[in-house]
């Protein structure tokens, strides 16, 4: 049935394909303005917190493909607000199928693979730029950074939905854990401070698939434990799905 569902989205998506294919078009060259701000930051320093230009770029790569596929996949999470106030949510529970699927799948958002599609370009480009002397192991390490990312991602869309079962209003200062961290990922999180690497390490980990990782990849460290870190951050999903669960035996409809 959820299969069916989400096909059922991509059909009525494509329904109109010249602005369903220039929408990607325009989300793919928007997101290129942060690319560019790297690129222009780089012609006046040689490196940031010791990290090269390739390096940099490579940790850009990772934080927008994390970034795009937990979006892609939480879109759904990110209108939730709008779910609640018109009833949406309501038609949900008196459903007999999982609820958070029910909001996800048919809200799903394939005009965001623009976004994912200048992630893959940039790390195409930044995989040799890097200057990492790649193995089997470090593909690996690079492989968990981007799915565990999207996993943490997607765990900060859903921790944005149970908290607004309890102000029925979008939570908008929590965008900083989601919009916000794809901007602040561009770089190691180490230039922003221990006391920020340590909040984003023990409490939103996104240091343990973007920061810790890219030490071990660039040679920084020989502790090759560091390339499995990104497995421990997906561990945030936990409390968050929790709170969501809470959310929803709570909630009392808005009355739409």
């Amino acid at each position: 049935m959820y299969w069916n569902l989400f096909l059922m989205n991509l059909k009525s998506q494509m329904q109109y394909r010249m602005s369903f294919f220039m929408t990607v078009l325009g989300q793919f060259l928007t997101a290129f303005a942060s690319f560019f701000s790297l690129v222009f930051i780089f012609d006046q320093i040689d490196a940031v917190d010791g990290f090269t230009y390739g390096q940099v770029f490579l940790c850009f790569a990772v934080i927008v493909s994390s970034f795009s596929i937990g979006e892609l996949f939480g879109g759904g999470l990110a209108v939730f607000a709008r779910l609640l106030a018109d009833g949406t949510f309501d038609r949900a529970l008196v459903r007999p199928r999982s609820v958070l699927l029910q909001i996800l799948v048919p809200n799903l958002d394939f005009t965001r693979s623009g976004l994912l599609l200048q992630a893959a370009l940039v790390l195409v480009w930044a995989v040799p730029a890097s200057g990492v002397v790649w193995t089997a192991w470090k593909a690996l390490a690079l492989t968990l950074m981007i799915a565990c990312g999207a996993v943490v991602f997607f765990a900060m869309f859903l921790l944005k939905a149970a908290c607004t079962f309890f102000t029925t209003e979008s939570v908008k200062f929590l965008d900083i854990l989601t919009y916000g961290a794809r901007q602040f990922g561009r770089y190691p999180f180490s230039i922003y401070g221990k006391q920020i690497l340590w909040f984003l390490t023990f409490v939103v980990p996104f240091a343990l698939f973007q920061y810790y990782p890219l030490l071990y990849l660039t040679g920084r460290t020989n502790a090759a434990w560091f390339a499995l870190l990104p497995l421990v951050s997906v561990l945030i999903l936990l409390p968050c799905w929790l709170l969501f669960r809470f959310g929803v035996r709570k909630y009392k409809s808005t009355g739409s």
